[in-house]
């Protein structure tokens, strides 16, 4: 075979057990990409179970990355490569290859046992299951063992290495330079010579067994078409990184510290991880008991004034809900970061999902809003973080910032920005000097455009005053069972989440024209898929149009109109409809549902499938579906 040119991109996938060092594997080889200039989109995949038997199909982990040319904005719908360790890794992502895909496989698990541990009754390898595919078969632990044997490891460290004698092939596949990969291996395991030294020479004989073995028929040369970027400084970034830069960023804004409080849980828990290690740049991190005490701890940072943050996924977010509302009603600004997962209860913890819109927009007691914004890609969250605190301290109140697993975990190139670029971020100042009738204080002077009440904090000389979450006065605070109080105060909340829709841009179209056949509305991490989807099928002259929205609640102020442009209206999302009903309830619009809970992300084949449904409608080739149409699943 000659080398194999693509001057898109080509979507690669390593799997094995947890202990085989695929994630390890996937960042190296992304770090490799980014250095030979291709864009990319990466997903890693893991298990739930911590350490799952090996050898088994619910253990297997996964990385997956789309790189080429670009644009890139997902990690891709079927790998053209496969680099599987064990049966196990095999099964579970045989059916998600590109048919005629290149698939490695590392014999030496090819046992009878590991076979049946895999759920195999016959080896896939002489039942006809793998005809149709390039199948190379490689010893790849006995290689790597037999490029170690001279640093006198152990049986189980030798076998440790497989992964970088395998990462060193797929470096000389893509022909990329092994240079950054051994710098960091130098640094990683600076501390212990004998594993760096077996694990740089796993690498090097992988690399130079591509280059001497005389296999080009059988592994292909993979290149990609350089990407063109905008000038710029870049850095690949995941999406927990660049979400806890983006709020050490708002800190700097608004030149107050930032207090992170939080409990750990997956998919959440990377963010605490990433902010632990930015106190040189302002933040304070607190690992509380529970998540009780963490978002109680957040509320008290807030008062004292700090910017007060917390984070958690669906069952954590349930927990912390009486305090959200306490922080609602004291009027004090919180950061709510969600990272979403595959639920209700425990459910899918390490797979990704948007099932927590409806908890966000409306899960507390009582009349109780907040501002919902959630972060697209990766590198969106800094840009998310920041947007999410503006709000918080402009309004004065807890806001929520949707993410997910996806997202915390995927990686992308991303353009480090120049903070010169950004506006500070303002908060409201108390004003002694404002005249005021007898008994009203002014810590409670909210701003007439945007509501929110002036920072108050303790020690502010003249500025005594009583909080807590009783309902209060809405001129002085003080505790209060008006019933025309309570009903004055309903509203103001109301009125300050509305008022937020008077700070944000229009709504704009991400691609396409403002009005035709079809719009595609997501929100969130399915923006990749959903501007694959919608540039393939316009590439065909369909007249679609992606519509993705970051400000969930409340909407963008010309969304209705914008929607009201297009003949049929396609909601994508990973859930059963939250975003639809959020538009049947706040606009009126009457959507079709394309839902997908498989705790995958989409494929961009199944969107673009769903488009063309919705075209042929439009153009009269079949009568309309109902409303809610649910497509599900992979291919």
């Amino acid at each position: 075979m000659t080398d194999d040119i693509d001057s898109e991109s080509i979507v690669v996938r390593f799997a094995g057990d947890s202990g085989d060092g695929v994630q390890l594997m996937g960042t190296q080889f992304v770090a490799a990409t980014a250095l030979a200039g291709s864009d990319f989109a990466t997903f890693p995949d893991y298990p739930a179970e911590i350490r799952a038997p090996a050898g088994t199909t619910f253990g297997v982990s996964a990385y997956q990355i789309n790189l080429g040319a670009g644009p890139i904005t997902t990690a891709g719908d079927a790998p053209r490569v496969l680099v599987a360790f064990n049966p196990a890794a095999l099964k579970v992502n045989l059916p998600s290859i590109e048919r005629g895909a290149l698939i490695v496989l590392n014999t030496d698990s090819f046992t009878s046992r590991g076979l049946a541990k895999a759920g195999y009754d016959q080896d896939p390898r002489k039942s006809g299951a793998l005809d149709g595919y390039q199948v190379v078969e490689l010893d790849i632990a006995k290689l790597a063992a037999e490029a170690v044997a001279s640093f006198g490891l152990s049986k189980s460290d030798a076998g440790r290495c497989k992964n970088f004698w395998a990462l060193g092939l797929v470096q000389w596949m893509f022909g990329h330079d092994t240079s950054a990969v051994e710098e960091w291996v130098r640094v990683k395991f600076a501390s212990n010579e004998s594993i760096r030294d077996a694990n740089l020479a796993a690498l090097a004989a992988g690399h130079a067994y591509g280059e001497t073995a005389e296999l080009t028929a059988a592994i292909p040369h993979l290149r990609t078409a350089r990407a063109k970027f905008p000038p710029g400084e870049y850095r690949g970034v995941r999406g927990s990184e660049a979400l806890a830069l983006g709020i050490a960023a708002a800190g700097e804004l608004a030149g107050r510290s930032v207090v992170f409080c939080s409990y750990p849980i997956t998919p959440a828990s990377p963010l605490l991880h990433r902010l632990a290690r930015m106190g040189d740049l302002g933040v304070g991190v607190f690992q509380a008991e529970d998540e009780i005490a963490a978002v109680c701890a957040a509320i008290g940072a807030s008062y004292g004034g700090a910017i007060g943050v917390t984070s958690s996924s669906g069952p954590g977010i349930a927990l912390k809900t009486e305090a959200i509302g306490l922080a609602i009603n004291a009027e004090l600004p919180l950061l709510v970061v969600d990272s979403q997962r595959g639920g209700p209860s425990t459910g899918l913890p390490t797979k990704t999902e948007q099932s927590d819109l409806y908890q966000a927009v409306y899960g507390r007691n009582a009349d109780a809003p907040l501002p919902v914004v959630a972060a697209r890609s990766p590198s969106d969250c800094f840009e998310t973080a920041i947007e999410a605190v503006r709000i918080a301290l402009r309004h004065m109140t807890p806001v929520f910032l949707l993410t997910d697993g996806y997202l915390a975990n995927a990686a992308e190139p991303w353009r480090i920005p120049d903070m010169a670029d950004y506006a500070p971020i303002e908060t409201n100042a108390a004003r002694a000097d404002q005249p005021r009738a007898a008994g009203e204080l002014p810590i409670f002077d909210r701003d007439p455009e945007s509501l929110g009440r002036p920072w108050i904090t303790p020690g502010m000389p003249g500025l005594m005053h009583r909080i807590g979450g009783l309902e209060k006065d809405i001129r002085t605070g003080h505790i209060s069972y008006d019933a025309d109080n309570h009903q004055a105060m309903t509203q103001l909340r109301a009125d300050k989440v509305a008022a937020v829709a008077k700070f944000i841009p229009e709504q704009q179209v991400d691609l396409g024209a403002d009005h035709g056949d079809l719009a595609v509305i997501g929100w969130g991490s399915t923006f990749g898929a959903l501007y694959q989807a919608v540039r393939a099928v316009s590439r065909q002259g369909g007249r679609v149009s992606l519509i993705h929205v970051r400000y969930l609640n409340p909407f963008p102020p010309n969304l209705a109109e914008l929607l009201s442009r297009f003949e049929r209206v396609l909601v994508a999302e990973m859930n059963m409809g939250q975003l639809a009903t959020l538009l049947r309830d706040k606009l009126g619009v009457q959507p079709t549902q394309l839902n997908k809970v498989t705790g995958q992300p989409f494929l961009i084949s199944e969107v673009v499938a769903a488009i063309q449904r919705e075209l042929q409608h439009v153009q009269g080739a079949q009568k309309p579906s109902a409303v809610n149409a649910t497509y599900g699943g992979g291919r």
